[in-house]
């Protein structure tokens, strides 16, 4: 009995398997050689979520699986943020409110990048990367990475489900 309740089911590990997709393509080096993202833990936070997105989106195109593992990668996101924040030491007490700001920022940045990776508008997307990830108000210091964006996001649409749970390809990064 005791073996089952510490034992992981294989849907559970989905939402990992996901995120895990999202990460490794976000700390692609080109972002930071090619693209000029600085290496921080904001802008790979940026990074981050605007690749868990991208995928989520693509995920959400599957009707009702996708739904369920795009709500696995999502709840995954949100549970790695929590583990990062207590791993760089903020402790039990101030937990919630920490979370509530990344939170906050998380929506901000999914609110702001949704329309228009749907859209296919890079301008709009290229203002708010330039904003969130350069800290910038010049709207084409962020077009080469939303043009990224908006390419993987059409690459991702165009394969099968499994493709993307599995070995997604995403845009090349290039400046």
């Amino acid at each position: 009995m005791l073996r089952n309740l510490f034992r992981q089911r294989p849907d559970e590990r989905q939402g990992d398997a996901l995120y895990a997709l999202a990460v490794e393509q976000a700390r692609q080096p080109g972002f930071y050689t090619a693209l000029g993202v600085a290496d921080r833990i904001d802008t790979r936070f940026e990074l981050y979520t605007l690749h868990v997105l991208i995928l989520f989106l693509r995920l959400k195109q599957d009707g009702e699986r996708g739904e369920v593992a795009a709500q696995k990668l999502f709840d995954t996101y949100i549970s790695s943020l929590d583990n990062t924040l207590r791993e760089l030491g903020v402790g039990d007490v101030s937990i919630g409110k920490k979370m509530r700001k990344l939170g906050e920022s998380l929506y901000g940045r999914m609110n702001a990048y949704e329309g228009p990776l749907r859209a296919e508008d890079e301008g709009a997307l290229a203002a708010s990367l330039a904003k969130n990830v350069y800290e910038s108000v010049d709207a084409e210091t962020g077009t080469a990475l939303a043009r990224y964006a908006v390419t993987s996001r059409r690459n991702l649409a165009a394969q099968s489900f499994e493709t993307v749970s599995k070995a997604p390809a995403w845009a090349e990064i290039a400046a």
